[in-house]
C-alpha cells in the first residue's frame, strides 16, 4: 500500500510549467448540458455523440454556481491538468523500474534506522521502508507540493487549473476527440486520458497479483528494465 501511494504522488508537478491553452471559452456561469450538445453539433469536434461529461458539468453548474465559475468540479481544465499529472506519473515510474534495474539508489534494499528516523520510517511495527522508498517518497512529496503550489499560485508562463473571476472554461473535448496530427490540444487530451487509463489497469494488475507496480511495468516490457 505504501508504495502504490508513493507512485500514486509520483503523477503530479507535471503541469506546473505547461503552456497555455488556446480554446474555445465555455462559460462555467451559464453553461448547462443543452449549451454543451449544441456546441458540440456545431463544431463537429467530437467522433461520437456521448455527452456524459457534458452533462456532469451542466448539473454541477447548475447545483453549485459559486465554486463552478472558479473551475471547481468536473471542468475541461481540470481533465487536462489530471491527464498531465498522468502523464508525468508515468515517466517518473518507468524511472523509478530503470533506476532499480540498474542500482542507481545506493543501499536500496537497506531498511532505514528507526532510532534515527522514528515512526516516518515504519510501515506496520517496528519495521521501516527501505532506502530506495524513501527516496522515491521524498521525491514524490516534492512533485506533490510543486503541483499544489501550481495549482494555488500559478506563474505568469504556467497553465492555471482554476478560474479567474469572469474566466470561461474551455470548450469540452467529446468522447473521442477527433485525431489531429502534431502538439495539438486533441492530442494532449487523448494522451491523458490513455495515461489515465494505463494508471488505473497498472494499480488493478498491482492489486490483483499482489505484485509492486514497477515490476509489473517491467513485465509487460518483457523485462526490459531488470
Amino acid at each position: 500500500m505504501l508504495k502504490l501511494a508513493v507512485l500514486s504522488c509520483l503523477a503530479v508537478g507535471a503541469s506546473a510549467f505547461a503552456p497555455a491553452s488556446s480554446r474555445t471559452p465555455l462559460s462555467v456561469k451559464t453553461a448547462t448540458s443543452l449549451e454543451v450538445k449544441s456546441q458540440m453539433s456545431d463544431t463537429g469536434r467530437s467522433l461520437f455523440d456521448d455527452t456524459v461529461f457534458e452533462d456532469a458539468m451542466g448539473e454541477w453548474n447548475a447545483e453549485y454556481p459559486k465554486f463552478a465559475k472558479f473551475g471547481w468540479g468536473p471542468s475541461t481544465k481540470a481533465e487536462i491538468w489530471n491527464g498531465r499529472h498522468a502523464m508525468f506519473g508515468w515517466v517518473i515510474i518507468c524511472a523509478s523500474a530503470y533506476a532499480h534495474g540498474n542500482n542507481l539508489i545506493p543501499n536500496a534494499n537497506l531498511p532505514l534506522d528507526l532510532k534515527e528516523w522514528g515512526t516516518l520510517a515504519t510501515i506496520s511495527g517496528k519495521n521501516t521502508i527501505t532506502n530506495e522508498r524513501a527516496v522515491i517518497l521524498i521525491a514524490n512529496v516534492h512533485a506533490l507540493f510543486v503541483s499544489f503550489l501550481a495549482a494555488c499560485a500559478p506563474t505568469s508562463f504556467s497553465d492555471q487549473l482554476l478560474l479567474k473571476d469572469g474566466e470561461k472554461d474551455q470548450e469540452p473535448f467529446g468522447l473521442v476527440p477527433p485525431l489531429v496530427w502534431g502538439l495539438t490540444p486533441e492530442a494532449e487530451v487523448m494522451n491523458g486520458r490513455m495515461a489515465m487509463m494505463g494508471l488505473i489497469t497498472l494499480v488493478a494488475t498491482s492489486a490483483i497479483t499482489q505484485k509492486p507496480m514497477i515490476d509489473v511495468v517491467n513485465e509487460w516490457l518483457g523485462g526490459l528494465y531488470y
